[in-house]
């Protein structure tokens, strides 16, 4: 099997991406899943999965989130880290997430489209003693969509945009957003230009955003 880049990088990237995930999550308060969409949605994530020495051992993980901030526009979330004694939850899932990315060759794309961040994280207690090599098995196993998602919300996310960078580019009423990001309105039922608005601020196709069974 190809990896994705040199052997070598691989343990400054897994202890990077672990420490980015952390600093994201506990010290700027960012939900995993954006942080992810903002890892994605400004390219750095391909250019960390190519192993480009810069992003993976040139920089701390607080550095690389600071730097995924500034290109998406986000240094309003910006904040100075905490440090605990114990390595947390999503350190974990950062540093799982690099070597996962880095074994099967694939891109952080691919890998967070089949599992979020989020259920990464929530296999902590189950995995965390396991070896990496289990771990990938496992989020083999495990990555299956899933269909409670709702649609509008995972491209939202998977595009490192908040609710109100999605509001103002769309034109959306930003409670109207709301209502259907939380399903209290029906996608299916929504005028066909308000749904066409957010399919050409999510890049997607309009089928991708209704609920067609």
């Amino acid at each position: 099997m190809s990896r994705a880049y040199n052997e070598m990088y691989l343990d400054d990237a897994m202890r990077n991406l672990g420490e980015a995930v952390d600093y994201a999550v506990n010290s700027c308060g960012l939900a995993a899943d954006e942080f992810s969409g903002m890892f994605m949605a400004t390219g750095i994530a391909h250019r960390f999965g190519m192993g480009e020495p810069k992003l993976v051992s040139g920089m701390s993980g607080i550095e690389l989130v600071m730097f995924v901030m500034r290109e998406a526009g986000a240094e309003d979330y910006i904040r100075e880290a905490r440090y605990g004694y114990e390595l947390s939850k999503e350190y974990w899932s950062g540093y799982s997430a690099a070597y996962y990315q880095w074994y099967k060759g694939c891109s952080f794309k691919k890998m967070f489209n089949s599992m979020k961040l989020s259920k990464l994280i929530s296999l902590y207690n189950t995995l965390h003693e396991a070896s990496l090599e289990k771990t990938v098995d496992v989020i083999d196993k495990r990555s299956l969509p899933d269909k409670n998602v709702n649609k509008i919300k995972e491209k939202r996310i998977l595009c490192g945009m908040t609710q109100k960078e999605l509001s103002e580019k769309s034109g959306v009423n930003l409670r109207t957003l709301q209502q259907y990001e939380t399903d209290a309105k029906d996608i299916n039922k929504a005028g066909a230009r308000m749904v066409a608005y957010l399919a050409l601020a999510l890049g997607c196709r309009v089928e991708d955003l209704l609920d067609i069974k």
